[in-house]
């Protein structure tokens, strides 16, 4: 809950992973909290076909959020390019907040300045292409870095 989902990793590697198993088994049935925790997980660690398979099952990308960000949240922070165009790909909205009052997009440019990962720009790219909104963001925001980031995306 802390927001470090490292430790998870090995419940997501393998084909199929342990989690996937888990759902196929029904150990999930009745915990759809506990599912959408597995989704920010995914997203964290960036494993894109477990996203996918969750998603697929009917997972709410939205819910998952008892570390404060969701899903979507989690994969911008994080630099996982891939299940961000998964997100994008299903619709899932762009501009949900998290517990800061960051939307997807305010996130990955917070990260790209703090946290910087080789994704985000293009992270940042593909949320705006999406329709993600630069205002709901506060740019400009007063932050140098924070602006040049957005610039670089005709902002």
């Amino acid at each position: 809950m802390r927001g470090d989902f490292s430790r998870s990793a090995p419940l997501f590697e393998g084909e199929p992973c342990p989690i996937l198993a888990w759902v196929g088994q029904g150990r999930f049935d009745g915990e759809p909290a506990a599912l959408a925790e597995a989704l920010s997980c995914a997203c964290f660690l960036g494993r894109t076909p477990v996203v996918a398979a969750l998603l697929k099952k009917g997972v709410d990308p939205l819910a998952g959020a008892a570390t404060g960000l969701n899903a979507f949240h989690w994969a911008a922070n994080r630099g996982q390019l891939a299940a961000v165009r998964l997100l994008i790909e299903r619709r899932v909205p762009l501009e949900a907040r998290n517990m800061y009052g960051g939307t997807v997009l305010g996130t990955a440019v917070w990260s790209a300045v703090y946290e910087p990962r080789p994704d985000h720009d293009a992270i940042i790219g593909a949320l705006i292409a999406a329709g993600a909104r630069r205002d709901a963001i506060g740019h400009p925001s007063g932050d140098p870095r924070a602006d040049e980031v957005l610039r670089r995306h005709g902002a």
